[in-house]
């Protein structure tokens, strides 16, 4: 059962408010681009692909609202600085600006491509997964509005019998593995253990993780990759413990301005969300803390890259390269 984090409906766009789950399913509606904006920044909507989809049915929203195109273009642009499908959505729409019909026919087509891209991420991945497997963050339906990336990727391995057992990473400090793919993988039948992110290495040392999957924010051309605060770390580990490590994301995801990921930029969110859990304080009132939200996987730890175009191997400058047909 796919839980789909969007509609779009009554000249609406509607979020899963993604801070309420799995407590509760509670759904805001969008008129315009900033309130579209707002729930990308706020979190009410999260994951790179849907971001992407959100980005494209504000600018529709703009349309329909009367706001101008270039002024709603700017403040969606403005959300979050990471995920480069924001832009890229962006980007798809800007020849439709003061087209109505055309912009809702783009981002109908957006949010088909992530379906389609993502069913083929997670057949590609599911065939380099078996038996126990770890994952960070989030990664199914509900970051996407498709199938799911390595999320989706799991659950088709599954389904295939090749995944036997899921280690959940919690992934502080806004716990969308606890929160969101705990809920997801319980709707869909698959075997799970939740783990607090220090945890993972016990795992690894026992021998019961064989493989590890991960999404990705934006990917430089030579294969760094930005992921969730904590990804670096688990790639450190699956290398020291020689498990093969792989992170997934559709084509789009790759910038194709950057030839490292050193330029990618890193979002800072609230201390709050790290001195507070779920609005209970944990730490002294007034100390200070930092959060970055992602951090910058390096190539040499990655093992292969999964793709809609297939697993992509090293040197991943060439492969990158070959798969966006710059070959």
């Amino acid at each position: 059962m796919r839980v789909i984090p969007f509609r779009f409906e009554g000249n609406r766009f509607w979020l899963l408010d993604q801070r309420r789950l799995p407590k509760e399913e509670v759904w805001v509606p969008c008129q315009t681009a900033g309130e579209a904006a707002d729930g990308i920044r706020e979190m009410v909507v999260r994951g790179a692909p849907a971001i992407g989809v959100t980005a494209a049915y504000g600018m529709v929203l703009a349309h329909l609202s009367g706001q101008d195109p270039a002024e709603a273009d700017r403040v969606l642009r403005k959300s979050r600085p990471t995920a480069v499908n924001l832009f890229y959505a962006l980007d798809r729409m800007k020849p439709h600006w003061g087209d109505l019909e055309g912009s809702l026919r783009e981002a109908q087509a957006i949010w088909a491509e992530v379906e389609a891209t993502e069913q083929a991420i997670s057949q590609h991945g599911a065939r380099v997964l078996k038996g126990q497997v770890l994952t960070h963050c989030n990664t199914g339906p509900l970051a996407t509005g498709g199938y799911g990336t390595a999320l989706g990727a799991i659950i088709e391995a599954h389904r295939l019998g090749r995944v036997s057992h899921v280690w959940v990473d919690e992934t502080r400090p806004y716990l969308q593995g606890a929160r969101l793919t705990a809920y997801e993988l319980q709707k869909a039948g698959v075997p799970a253990t939740l783990i607090t992110d220090n945890m993972a290495a016990y795992f690894m040392a026992k021998g019961q993780v064989d493989a590890v999957i991960l999404g990705t924010d934006r990917m430089a051309l030579n294969g760094d990759f930005a992921n969730k605060i904590g990804t670096y770390g688990v790639a450190v580990l699956a290398h020291h413990h020689g498990i093969p490590f792989y992170p997934a994301l559709p084509l789009s995801s790759v910038d194709p301005h950057l030839e490292t990921g050193a330029a990618i930029p890193i979002e800072e969110r609230s201390a709050l969300e790290v001195t507070q859990l779920r609005g209970v304080q944990i730490a002294p009132e007034g100390f200070p803390a930092a959060h970055p939200a992602f951090d910058v996987t390096p190539h040499t730890l990655v093992t292969g890259i999964v793709t809609e175009k297939g697993v992509l191997y090293p040197p991943f400058d060439d492969a990158l390269r070959g798969a966006l047909g710059w070959g």
